[in-house]
């Protein structure tokens, strides 16, 4: 088939698109594990080639850095080159890189290789929902885009599971090896099945402004990962986020007098868009930052292995799939705003259950928070996106979905920062004096100096443990009153209603099949 195939009418949306959808939530799927299956295998790596844990740590950064850094800048070049085409630039990255750091015999070579599967996930993430905004029609879209969250849901809880597994069997390289399988046969399918989109109304690209992007985010998101180790009056946090705000204002200055901006400021300046940008990043914020502590809490106070812990999250998982294809339904009934409230409200209580734990209160507490848990993410994700995706044209659909996955990373990195700091804390005010530092840092440590104790440990470690669930509480009260704030947010500035987006500027030629992503 060529670019001139013809289309589905347009109330029905592309003849293909659930086969499409399947296509893309694989691509969301496979870096949504990689998100987590990395985790589990740091222990091995850092025994293997001898990593420091300032290694391990740049290991998980290098991504995070790296991928904030240009989705804004790859959102934009989705738009105007093809989204077909960044997507399988951006398979191809994630997977070559992937199959490298799997044989790395250093820790710089396999950090390096982290930082290239950034550049991977950057330009991939945001042309699946781009191009899911463009094949399906508004009336079937968010139930879409719920099907898409909850492969991305899945892949996030089921990242520690296969990483153990792999772990257990194989070695640590398994963990990425596993990507390049997955990468060739979405690179394949995508060729096949997804058709080419593009603005074609684009002019050249926006290099300064691409730069300054680049620039704030990598910066923002870098003093924001420091902020849990060094705290606010380091250099090392401040410095960074200085200069992420000027490159912020720079880029704002910029896009104003542009002649080919990469970001229509009227855009992002809707109430709208900042609105569902706001819900996102607090969600994210909430989510992640309260998941962070109770991984810790499963394999720290309840013992259990990280594969343990892995299955043990499972649940949150199961919720989302069951709750998420309800929410189309519930917000056409109820609208988008309220729809959104009460699935963040929903969230907020799963983590006032958390806040509510007893340091040896066993797993069912856990698990009735974790369900909870998941019907919030499953209520409230999909017409989040979806305000957010509807607040700019169809034309533009790169860029917002780059804009929905920014607020997304940068609500991720502040919830683990900032209840990551919460727990420290309130874990170091509940511990008597005169512990060494290695103790007061934490719990883990803690539990092996008491172990060096004889039997006078057993009632310290008990102690520390108590202190790690008032660290536990803070945090956890914290990321609930975030989620809460973000349903206010949501209840005043979403709209009961997603209006219908500007027609695209698109033609019917730039939307058809055209395997060969010639438009």
């Amino acid at each position: 088939m060529t670019a001139d195939a013809p289309t589905a009418p347009e109330d029905q949306g592309h003849p293909r698109r659930w086969a499409i959808l399947i296509v893309l939530s694989l691509c969301v799927f496979l870096v949504a594990i990689d998100n987590t299956v990395l985790n589990v295998a740091l222990p091995s790596i850092s025994e293997q080639l001898h990593a420091s844990n300032r290694a391990l740590q740049w290991m998980v950064d290098a991504y995070s850095l790296v991928f904030a850094g240009l989705l804004m800048t790859a959102g934009s070049l989705s738009d105007r080159h093809g989204r077909k085409k960044l997507l399988i630039v951006g398979l191809v990255f994630f997977g070559g890189a992937s199959a490298a750091a799997a044989f790395a015999q250093d820790t710089g070579t396999l950090i390096g290789m982290r930082g290239l599967m950034g550049i991977g996930g950057a330009f991939l993430m945001p042309s699946t929902l781009a191009i899911l905004v463009q094949v399906f029609h508004e009336r079937d879209r968010q139930r879409a885009i719920a099907i898409w969250g909850t492969a991305s849901a899945l892949g996030i809880a089921l990242g520690p599971v296969i990483g153990g597994v792999l772990v257990s069997h194989f070695w640590w390289g398994s963990v990425f090896l596993v990507n390049v399988p997955i990468g060739i046969a979405a690179v394949v399918a995508v060729a096949v099945l997804v058709p080419e989109t593009r603005d074609l109304g684009a002019r050249r690209t926006d290099l300064p402004g691409a730069l300054l992007s680049t620039l704030a985010m990598s910066s923002l998101v870098y003093g924001v990962v420091q902020l849990s180790e060094h705290g606010w009056y380091s250099p090392q946090v401040w410095g960074p986020l200085v200069g992420a705000a000027v490159a912020a204002a720079l880029f704002v200055w910029r896009q104003a007098r542009a002649e080919s901006p990469m970001v229509e400021l009227s855009m992002v300046l809707s109430p709208r868009f900042i609105g569902a940008a706001l819900s996102g990043a607090l969600l994210m914020f909430a989510l992640v930052g309260s998941v962070f502590v109770l991984t810790q809490h499963l394999q720290l106070v309840l013992g259990y292995s990280p594969l343990r812990a892995g299955f043990a999250t499972v649940p949150v998982a199961l919720a989302v799939m069951v709750t998420a294809p309800l929410s189309p339904a519930i917000t056409q009934r109820i609208g988008v705003r309220t729809t959104v409230a009460i699935g963040l409200v929903v969230l907020a209580t799963g983590m006032v259950l958390f806040a509510t734990l007893a340091p040896r209160a066993g797993y069912r507490p856990v698990l009735a928070g974790l369900l909870v848990l998941g019907c919030g993410i499953g209520l409230a994700t999909a017409p989040v996106s979806d305000a957010l995706m509807s607040s700019a044209p169809k034309e533009k659909a790169g860029l917002a979905s780059a804009s929905n996955d920014t607020v997304q990373e940068l609500g991720s990195a502040l919830g683990v920062a900032l209840a990551g700091s919460a727990l420290a804390a309130g874990y170091a005010d509940g511990l008597p004096a005169g512990l060494p530092d290695s103790a007061r840092r934490s719990l883990a440590g803690a539990l092996e100096f008491a172990g060096l104790q004889g039997p006078a440990g057993g009632a310290l470690a008990e102690h520390a443990r108590y202190a790690f669930g008032s660290g536990m509480r803070l945090s956890m009260l914290i990321c609930a009153g975030v989620a809460l704030i973000g349903a206010v947010c949501a209840f005043l500035m979403l709209p009961s209603r997603v209006p219908p987006q500007d027609e695209p500027a698109e033609t019917p030629a730039a939307v058809g099949p055209d395997p060969l992503g010639v438009a």
